[in-house]
């Protein structure tokens, strides 16, 4: 087998026969595995069996876990029930009770309160930070963590991922990289040295809003503490959405191609709108393309409400990544529960608007949203 992205994200996926040679790996949708005597049950234990109950595996979890490894050029993975837990056990891998982790401060909002709200209550401390700023004055006896995404959310920051690993090197820290936004297609983290890299697979890996998964590559070790704790705190993904997941991986790079193309055009003519304060969209995140999301500010110039009265076929969502052209509101929906001043130092903004921009005829995307623009116009 060919050995490039797109080759590998539609033929990496396991090929299971079991005497029934299928072109793709059937749905295993089954709680449990049955065994022949009490000596198959203890093969299990032994390592020579592979599947007991669908909370400790399944093969179709197993496939997503291994397909998105091999597309991060990772050694292993695991699915789990959504982005969230997948980023919960990947820190439970590295963190306990007294440890410290330095997280950005600009990150998605669901990720934040997860971090500030929760892992506090497991005795784990947290400080956000500006990335951008010295790290090095951050660290403390405990820390044990750096956390960031390879493209922020909703701002659109391209981490020096390079730099993060440096750092973390050489106070012999680990690290944890969110790559939802950049997707392997893009970015590849733990080529640049990342111990842990992180999906929401609900994003662009499934690609079409129908599942909620998440997916965690890196280090054997980590994995495999991890692992063990997406078993007993029940993370586990259903086989049917693993199924669904892999499914989606198969055009990654296909629909990936388009989404950048079309955000890249629309963030050129968003740029030149009367309406629009200021666009954000990266400069430089890979040869093959800077993003699929294009967020604007149109506080000064526009009236909010107005504008996503008058979106047309374009949804308003609380999420993204879908082939279809969405939009957010992230002070009203992912980012509302951030505290006002850090909203405010950030600059997510009443006006703030964060666009998935699908795959669509660019042509048609623009129009759409230029013309809510020029109706909401102050």
């Amino acid at each position: 087998m060919g050995q490039g992205f797109d080759t590998r994200s539609v033929h990496v996926t396991m090929k299971r026969d079991e005497g029934v040679p299928t072109k793709v790996t059937p749905i295993h949708q089954t709680s449990a595995f049955t065994f022949k005597n009490l000596e198959d049950i203890e093969n299990f234990y032994n390592g020579e069996r592979d599947y007991l109950y669908t909370r400790v595996g399944n093969p179709n979890t197993d496939e997503l876990g291994k397909a998105v490894a091999n597309l991060e050029a990772a050694p292993t993975g695991i699915a789990t029930s959504s982005g969230l837990s997948a980023i919960m056990v990947g820190i439970l891998a590295i963190a306990k009770a007294g440890d410290h982790i330095i997280a950005s401060e600009d990150l998605y909002g669901g990720t934040y309160e997860l971090l500030a709200n929760e892992l506090t209550g497991f005795g784990i401390e947290v400080s956000f930070v500006s990335f951008e700023k010295d790290l090095e004055t951050e660290i403390k006896k405990n820390t044990v963590l750096l956390y960031t995404e390879s493209i922020t959310n909703p701002l659109l920051r391209v981490e020096d991922l390079e730099r993060v690993v440096q750092i973390a090197n050489k106070h012999h820290l680990q690290t944890m990289v969110d790559n939802t936004f950049a997707t392997p297609y893009l970015v590849q983290p733990y080529q640049l040295g990342v111990n842990l890299v992180v999906h929401s697979a609900t994003k662009y890996l499934g690609g079409h809003s129908d599942i909620t998964a998440g997916v965690l590559v890196g280090d054997e070790d980590l994995l495999t503490i991890a692992r063990t704790k997406c078993v007993n705190l029940g993370a586990n993904l259903s086989p049917f959405e693993a199924w669904l997941t892999v499914r989606g991986l198969k055009t990654l790079s296909v629909r990936m191609d388009r989404h950048v193309q079309n955000a890249s055009k629309l963030a050129k003519a968003l740029a030149k709108h009367a309406a629009v304060d200021k666009v954000y969209y990266p400069e430089f995140v890979a040869e093959k393309g800077n993003g699929a999301i294009v967020t604007i500010d149109i506080t000064n110039q526009a009236n909010i409400d107005t504008f996503f009265e008058s979106l047309d076929w374009i949804k308003i969502v609380a999420t993204l990544a879908g082939v279809e052209t969405t939009v957010s509101y992230p002070i009203g929906t992912s980012h509302r529960n951030l505290p006002v001043e850090s909203q405010q130092a950030l600059g997510i903004t009443k006006g703030l608007i964060r666009i998935s921009v699908g795959i669509e005829d660019v042509d048609d995307i623009i129009r759409t949203i230029e013309n809510a623009l020029t109706i909401a116009k102050k």
